[in-house]
């Protein structure tokens, strides 16, 4: 019975396929792809946790200032509760690197409160990086004044094309549909000390116990996801991972989500929250970070510096909202700059270190100044990724000389690297140094380079650091973010007047 229906239904099709071959009947091509023009993208929020304190206005004037946000390590920042003492003290006393760059947590004004984003719905799925990643967020889309407060405001409707969510708004008048995408919130590595609890339940024999958010609580696109849940946002929700250009990254993709038409609004930002023992050991055996300035911790992160000998690892986030221009002008938005340029490249040299010749970095910043539309000598500051590693600050000083020539060694341009005051936030660096960069042109200020005494023989005359914070004119700057595997992104932000 079974064969003897096969064998009708072969017949079938093949009776179809040549009735169908020789009706004749022709197909047309499909019509090309509806053309979305360039549309611009301006920054109107911004919010941030950082190792100098919870929140942008705390972060930045501490920054500016020459302050630091590095301490010495204690046992009780390995996150290793659940190990027995000896355990603890076995493991402190093995990392060669015992500083950090940690946030400030308490319930003062500019410290991080934990507790305000561990809601009785989802807080025991939240880890430390999504409660940061809540934190900046909330704070960025109150600087933008872009949260839909009534579920009555956004009338909510599908498009059956792109399937994204559309909130009703007035603008002048009259109703426009606005597309509010959840946008880009990385991070670098998630919730390592989640997966060392869970490793011993497997050593203790107690797998049984294993918590059934262990898996939400360590996916990175979690950070993304419960600020989208929180908000209501039903756009575009992503989260990229590419080490420590991952804040970048998730800036520059959003920003060609809004270019390309998927959306007016995006999230975006990195957060990052890996201090902890094993991203401590691993990244010790590596031997990336610092290690001579354990007595001295504040003077640890030395970018730039001869006597710099590895980054100190850091935690926070940063967070952005991106918004299409006129969707900006017309909700009366405040902009503080506009993002003109986002470049990419892969060096495909090696899985930690640079090429020597700095080529990837100088794509990467090629790239955006290509997008930009602007010249070298138009940029008038750098915030540089250097994080205080003996060959990635050469390579790095040694691609912006070469890209900006005559500009970079005249003097005209400032450049600096911030992670000497907040150390390296890994996944969420490229974030919170964008924001330092728009920082920078809003309020004309060029941030210093803490603990620079000794500047490598790179820098000769003119061509230097900046060891003061620095007021000027900033109408153009490029922020760096570069990761492991080689991989490399420059954002370029300008001003609008």
């Amino acid at each position: 019975m079974n064969r003897r229906w096969w064998c009708r239904s072969a017949q079938l099709y093949r009776r179809l396929h040549r009735d169908f071959s020789s009706s004749g009947a022709s197909i047309e091509p499909f019509k090309p792809p509806p053309f979305f023009p360039q549309r611009r993208v301006v920054v109107t929020g911004l919010g941030m946790v950082t190792p100098l304190g919870c929140g942008v206005e705390t972060t930045w004037k501490r920054l500016i200032k020459g302050e630091s946000g590095i301490r010495a390590l204690s046992i009780e920042d390995l996150k290793m509760s659940g190990f027995e003492r000896d355990t603890q003290l076995y493991t402190f006393d093995q990392l060669t690197s015992k500083v950090a760059a940690i946030v400030p947590c308490g319930t003062k004004p500019g410290e991080f409160d934990e507790s305000l984003w561990l809601d009785s719905k989802h807080g025991k799925s939240i880890a430390r990086f999504i409660s940061y990643a809540l934190c900046a967020a909330d704070e960025a889309l109150r600087d933008a004044n872009w949260i839909p407060s009534e579920q009555g405001d956004k009338e909510n409707t599908v498009n059956a094309y792109i399937q994204h969510m559309f909130f009703v708004t007035k603008m002048g008048g009259q109703s426009k549909m606005v597309t509010v995408g959840m946008g880009q919130i990385g991070g670098g590595i998630g919730s390592m000390g989640d997966i060392l609890d869970a490793s011993q339940l497997i050593c203790e024999k107690r797998i049984r116990r294993l918590s059934p958010f262990f898996v939400p609580r360590i996916l990175i696109n979690m950070a993304a996801g419960h600020v989208s849940m929180k908000y209501g946002f039903q756009g575009p929700n992503h989260a990229a991972v590419t080490a420590c250009a991952t804040g970048a990254n998730s800036i520059g993709d959003a920003a060609r989500m809004i270019q390309f038409g998927d959306a007016d609004v995006m999230v975006a930002g990195g957060t990052e929250a890996s201090i902890d023992a094993l991203s401590i050991a691993g990244f010790c055996k590596l031997r990336a970070l610092a290690t001579k300035y354990n007595s001295t911790p504040q003077e640890a992160s030395k970018p730039f510096d001869c006597e710099r000998d590895g980054f100190v690892i850091g935690e926070g986030a940063g967070v952005l909202v991106l918004e299409e221009l006129e969707h900006a002008k017309k909700r009366g938005a405040n902009i503080y700059a506009e993002l003109r340029g986002y470049g990419m490249s892969g060096d495909a040299h090696h899985i930690t270190q640079p090429h020597v010749d700095g080529r990837g970095a100088i794509l990467a910043m090629t790239r955006a100044l290509k997008q930009s539309g602007l010249l070298p000598n138009q940029v008038d500051y750098v915030n540089a990724h250097a994080t205080s590693t003996p060959l990635g600050d050469m390579v790095e000083a040694q691609a912006v000389k070469s890209l900006f020539s005559k500009h970079a060694t005249s003097g005209a341009l400032a450049f600096s690297s911030t992670k000497g005051a907040i150390g390296h936030l890994l996944g969420a660096a490229g974030a919170v140094e964008a924001i330092f960069t728009i920082l920078a042109i809003h309020h004309g200020i060029a941030p210093l380079s803490l603990n620079l005494s000794n500047p490598d023989p790179i820098f000769k005359e003119a061509f230097m650091p900046l060891t003061k914070s620095k007021e000027m004119q900033i109408r153009a700057a490029l922020s760096n973010a570069f990761g492991f595997g080689g991989t490399n992104a420059a954002l370029l932000f300008a001003t609008m007047s």
